[in-house]
């Protein structure tokens, strides 16, 4: 059989469905480390991480090992059924990562699985109804986890009704807060500190409060659902005291407080969860992406007191826990511990954004830089301040054209995020900043 060529078929992608918003078409053959090469040969610095997923790297040797022996053993034992040496594998490397606390796992296989699952738990652990959610926030495309998800209007665009008992509360998102601007502080400041470093008004928190009062009551509550650094939403990080004072709520009415480290976890931020850096420890916490370096698999980590009120039989999926997406998790983490990537995150994010907040003095254009770890967003403003998804579009596409891939995000996709594999080295960021620095100035 004659093997098709690129042009033959690149041919078939028009039989795609066009709901894929597609950044380019860039025909890949092969992933190593920091890089994606195309059928032509032609390297791509790849920023991207497929969405922070490849948190490894791509095909990094231990975890392509792991699925390769895995593979001639057993590739599916379901759950319900039997268990598999890589579940039972996997929860012993998680508890070792995870707050103590967290000692329960459900596993499925994609983050809106989790936060689905994850909201079922509360209702029924609870016996209540409503979710308090962030504006801005991203928590999947399937129905439920769409419901809680309003960090671009477009994926909500003629899917109504969703289900109900959602009620979306004011993220802590500096750069853009009224009550700072009112105040005279300088948001960009404030947004661009560490979160030990940034102080809270104190607003965000008071309107949940409010909301408590009027378009719920605590009695009604099951969960606070949260991402501990907003994702899709703009990678904004909040002040310390935001999450802080999330669960002194939560703990005050006896409400559930989920974290969503869909995107933020597994080093991502320069620690294994972005909740280490805020001093909290959820009730439930959900995971994917990262977890596998790229194989399907999600998990539902909650403390086991919760869990146990959780119905036997109300949930389940048939592929759940996979067995060679588990060994691939399993080689993932024990990557991540004996080559100290999450240290390396942390100290290449530093870099990082050092060098983009110097690039930013010298071009107004830059209204923030922010974020933690290898999780660093760029907003770009126009000359009056407004969203310049334009600019940030054109941006993407002249890094593209010089080797560079990068995406955007944030309600207007004004926000260039940088979320390399945790790999990366100095001088593969020195690079990456050049060309976007080229790229902005052209």
């Amino acid at each position: 059989m004659t093997t098709p060529s690129a042009t033959e078929l690149l041919d078939q992608a028009a039989y795609l469905s066009p709901v894929w918003a597609r950044y380019s078409d860039i025909l890949v053959e092969r992933g190593e480390g920091v890089y994606l090469y195309d059928v032509e040969g032609r390297r791509y610095l790849d920023f991207t991480c497929g969405i922070g997923v490849t948190n490894t790297g791509h095909c990094h040797p231990r975890v392509v090992a792991a699925i390769r022996e895995q593979a001639g053993l057993l590739l599916h034992g379901q759950a319900n059924i039997v268990y598999h040496r890589p579940m039972l594998e996997l929860v012993a490397e998680l508890r070792a990562i995870v707050p103590p606390e967290l000692d329960s796992f459900f596993f499925s296989n994609s983050g809106a699985e989790a936060v689905e699952g994850a909201i079922k738990l509360a209702r029924q652990a609870t016996g209540r109804s409503d979710v308090i959610a962030f504006e801005g926030g991203f928590h999947g495309r399937t129905a439920g986890a769409l419901a809680l998800t309003s960090s671009k209007g477009k994926y909500r665009y003629a899917v109504a009704p969703l289900p109900a008992g959602v009620h979306f509360a004011p993220y802590a998102a500096c750069f853009n807060c009224a009550v700072a601007r009112a105040a005279g502080a300088d948001p960009s400041a404030i947004s661009g500190a560490a979160p030990d470093e940034a102080g809270c008004c104190g607003d965000p928190l008071r309107q949940i409060e409010h909301m408590l009062h009027t378009q719920t009551t605590p009695e009604n509550v099951a969960a606070v659902l949260v991402e501990p650094v907003l994702g899709e939403g703009g990678y904004i990080v909040p002040p310390v005291s935001f999450l802080q004072g999330l669960r002194q709520i939560c703990d005050r009415y006896g409400i559930l407080l989920i974290v969503d480290e869909v995107q933020s976890g597994f080093g991502r931020t320069g620690r294994f969860f972005a909740i280490e850096h805020f001093g909290i420890t959820p009730d439930v916490m959900t995971v994917a992406k990262g977890i596998a370096s790229g194989l399907p698999l999600s998990g539902i980590i909650a403390r086991r007191a919760i869990m146990e009120r959780w119905q036997p039989g109300s949930h389940g999926g048939t592929y759940g826990g996979n067995a060679v997406a588990c060994a691939a998790a399993v080689a993932t983490i024990r990557a991540m511990r004996e080559e100290r990537l999450v240290e390396n995150a942390a100290r290449q994010g530093r870099l990082l954004k050092a060098e983009l907040l110097r690039i930013k003095a010298q071009f107004p254009s830059i209204g923030d830089v922010r974020g933690l770890g290898l999780m660093i967003g760029v907003e770009l403003m126009t000359a009056d301040g407004m969203p310049d998804a334009a600019l940030a579009k054109r941006v993407v596409a002249a890094c593209r054209n010089r080797g560079l891939l990068l995406l955007t995000c944030g309600p207007y996709d004004n926000v260039i995020r940088f979320i390399p594999p945790l790999i990366v080295e100095e001088d593969q960021i020195r690079n990456a900043v050049r060309i976007f620095e080229e790229a902005l100035a052209s």
